[in-house]
């Protein structure tokens, strides 16, 4: 059985929607056109320098990693970006964006990351403008490296869970020191005047036994200029111990009344969607994804956060040494995430939050045997923690105009 044919079949056991279940010749029949990517994740180095005990690439259901090229080859890396820049051109893109992600990408060593961004540019088409950014635990940021990415232009973002305690609870070295020291020594240098352009923002996970307010006020003290609080993933099979609406609630409200400049992506985005505007993430609304995954042996995949839900969840049976990334806009998986509500259960469509949440995030609704048109399992802090933000911006319009909103 060709390897393709192989995947699908897992794919339809573990997940009969939409692997079995979705009728996309159907759907192009009646009109809907695939969303082109304009993001691309290169997992240029698949192996971490800590030993996150809750990492879903590590510690969650799908193991791949262990099967793959430690680091992504050149023959990889160029035919990735030669796909994604004639995807480009096929789909007339004036923009599109590149994360280096791992694993751990700056193991990959900040020459090959050189190598790799004057490539990319060299290929891609008059007119397309190519953004970089990059995921890092921040342990391996030094000076040089720093002033490496800041002449390439890339933008980093760096994962930081907190307080110290918080994050050395979870976020350690393979010897079970804490990874805060480093990860503060890192976040100074790029606080500095001359490194702020290649500073794009902090990632921090969401524990809910921990304390919100500490939280914030530890995150806001390196300034950065974004936040992206995420959600642990977890599913109907594997369920969040702990409500985590009140937490949200919390970190919310003081960011709120701070009127801080930095952005929270989950909350700009609730703001918009309660004002009647879009979402830019798939944590929350109904905006179709136009992400892509490149792994290090070349395989053409999902997004990862999938790896928590079933072992092959992200795999699509493509590869950029043979098939385009166009062949990946008709995987079942990625039509359900750029088709909106067709994608909800009939218990989201009927829910009148569905416009605000959009069903959660996608990873968040697997079943096994069912698949991923189940609620979000964080369904019930959801619609408290977009109800708390509808009516904060409620009552905030009506005391600066006088009238309701």
């Amino acid at each position: 059985m060709p390897v393709a044919d192989d995947v699908r079949a897992a794919h339809r056991r573990a997940a009969p929607w939409p692997y079995a279940e979705l009728d996309i010749a159907a759907l192009r029949a009646g009109g809907h056109e695939p969303v082109p990517f304009r993001e691309l994740v290169l997992k240029i180095h698949q192996r971490c320098n800590l030993a996150c005990d809750y990492c879903y690439v590590y510690e969650h259901a799908d193991q791949s990693w262990r099967e793959r090229p430690r680091t992504m080859p050149d023959e990889v890396r160029d035919a990735a970006l030669d796909r994604f820049a004639a995807h480009a051109r096929r789909h007339r893109l004036d923009r599109v964006r590149i994360v280096l992600h791992g694993g751990e990408p700056l193991l990959y060593g900040a020459d090959r990351i050189a190598g790799l961004v004057t490539a990319a540019r060299e290929v891609f088409p008059a007119g397309c403008q190519v953004e970089f950014g990059m995921q890092t635990n921040g342990v391996l940021l030094t000076e040089a490296t720093v002033a490496t990415l800041v002449r390439l232009g890339v933008a980093v973002g760096v994962s930081v869970d907190g307080t110290r305690a918080d994050h050395d609870r979870h976020r350690r070295m393979p010897n079970g020191r804490g990874s805060f020291t480093a990860v503060e020594r890192a976040l100074e240098l790029l606080r500095r005047p001359g490194n702020r352009r290649a500073y794009a923002g902090l990632l921090c996970t969401v524990a809910a036994e921990t304390d919100p307010i500490a939280c914030y006020e530890q995150l806001m003290s390196f300034e950065p200029p974004a936040v992206d609080l995420l959600l642990p993933h977890a599913n109907w099979d594997n369920p969040p111990s702990r409500a985590h609406a009140g937490w949200l609630i919390a970190f919310f409200d003081r960011w709120y009344a701070d009127r801080s400049p930095t952005r929270i992506r989950l909350f700009d985005d609730t703001i918009n969607l309660v004002l009647g505007g879009a979402s830019r993430s798939e944590q929350i609304g109904l905006s179709p994804s136009g992400v892509l995954v490149v792994e290090s042996d070349g395989a053409i995949e999902q997004v990862d956060a999938l790896k928590s839900a079933y072992p092959g969840a992200c795999a699509t049976g493509l590869n950029v040494r043979t098939d385009s990334f166009d062949a990946a806009l008709d995987d079942p998986g990625i039509v359900a995430r750029q088709i909106g509500p067709l994608a909800l259960s009939d218990e989201c469509r009927a829910c009148p939050a569905m416009a605000f949440c959009g069903g959660g995030h996608y990873v968040h609704r697997y079943r096994a045997g069912a698949g991923f048109r189940a609620p979000s399992v964080y369904c019930a802090d959801l619609r408290v923690f977009v109800r708390h933000v509808y009516d904060r911006i409620r009552a905030d319009l009506f005391s600066r105009t006088g009238s309701q909103p």
